[in-house]
């Protein structure tokens, strides 16, 4: 999986944009500024979006050449942030770190994303927003994004059982049209959840 990323991330072009995601940008925006974790954040568009927001932001993903890409985005924008090249499962979370986690395109295999989101609330500060944009299971048919695997693809309810102990502000299973770089492109199924750790 690491190579699959390395090698994408390797083109100079932005395999997904340099502009952040179109929810995250509306979402963040209304939240004040503190400590933001972004797993699996790629090339860093949304991460060097928060930064300029005043965000304190620390990126995680298993990519050195998307580290490579967001801090030389990072500098272009006049912003510091954080990277740390991990797979998901082994990295060391914080305790209570953080005010908000925001997962944008980040897919994994059921067993793992229940470990995953589970670290992701341990290191959620009471009153902490999680914030996610993913492709649903109809998105399989369709040519604009996301796993070509139906079981890397998300169902709301499986979603919503991972963060049950959280008030939830958002879930919604919608259609968007993505216009992100050269791999996100056209009308897409999307789950988008907004929920606040108790």
């Amino acid at each position: 999986m690491k190579e699959f990323w390395d090698s994408r991330y390797a083109e100079k072009e932005f395999a997904y944009g340099e502009l952040p995601n179109s929810y995250f940008k509306q979402e963040l925006e209304k939240l004040t500024p503190g400590k933001l974790l972004l797993p699996a954040e790629g090339e860093g568009r949304n991460a060097v979006f928060a930064a300029k927001l005043g965000w304190d932001v620390q990126a995680v993903d298993l990519s050195e050449k998307g580290k490579e890409k967001t801090l030389r985005l990072a500098a272009k924008n006049n912003v510091s942030i954080k990277y740390h090249v991990s797979n998901l499962l082994d990295y060391q979370y914080i305790k209570n770190g953080y005010d908000a986690v925001v997962l944008i395109f980040a897919h994994f295999p059921s067993e793992m994303r229940n470990i995953i989101h589970k670290k992701l609330i341990y290191s959620l500060k009471s009153g902490g927003i999680i914030l996610m944009e993913v492709f649903s299971k109809k998105q399989i048919t369709r040519e604009s994004g996301g796993p070509k695997s139906i079981e890397l693809l998300y169902d709301i309810n499986e979603l919503l059982l991972d963060f049950e102990d959280f008030e939830i502000l958002e879930a919604t299973e919608t259609q968007t049209e993505l216009d992100e770089g050269t791999f996100h492109r056209g009308i897409a199924e999307v789950i988008r959840i907004k929920a606040q750790k108790k």
